[in-house]
């Protein structure tokens, strides 16, 4: 059983920058891919990021493209997201989630294990 736990949300002025992790537990970190997603209230989860178990290979939403990196270090079993440039509609709970398959697609399906959720604000 694998668990994730995100944290570094927080409250951030517009411009500003924050630094999500995801610490992982249990099973195959290095194996896995993870994905970011965000829900803002009233809205559907949607997708922000992904990145393979190699870390070479990485895909984001365009909302964030330019904006946010995603990244992993399989030897602390932690992904990472960095947030620049935030926007006050980056507000959302934002969550990691791992995909055992690998493949760091976009879609919620896709992905096994979730975190219980990072709050992100973003005033303007």
């Amino acid at each position: 059983q694998v668990q994730l736990v995100e944290s570094g949300g927080g409250l951030v002025q517009a411009g500003g920058s924050l630094r999500l992790s995801c610490a992982a537990s249990g099973g195959t970190f290095s194996s896995y891919a993870v994905g970011w997603f965000r829900q803002a209230p009233g809205k559907e989860r949607e997708f922000v990021a992904a990145i393979r178990w190699s870390g070479r290979t990485t895909a984001y939403a365009g909302s964030v493209k330019g904006r946010f990196t995603i990244s992993r270090d399989n030897a602390k079993n932690t992904g990472y997201l960095q947030m620049n440039s935030l926007k006050p509609e980056d507000t959302a709970v934002y969550y990691c989630a791992a995909d055992t398959a690998g493949r760091a697609g976009s879609s919620i399906a896709e992905y096994d294990y979730w975190g219980q959720g990072t709050q992100v604000t973003v005033s303007s």
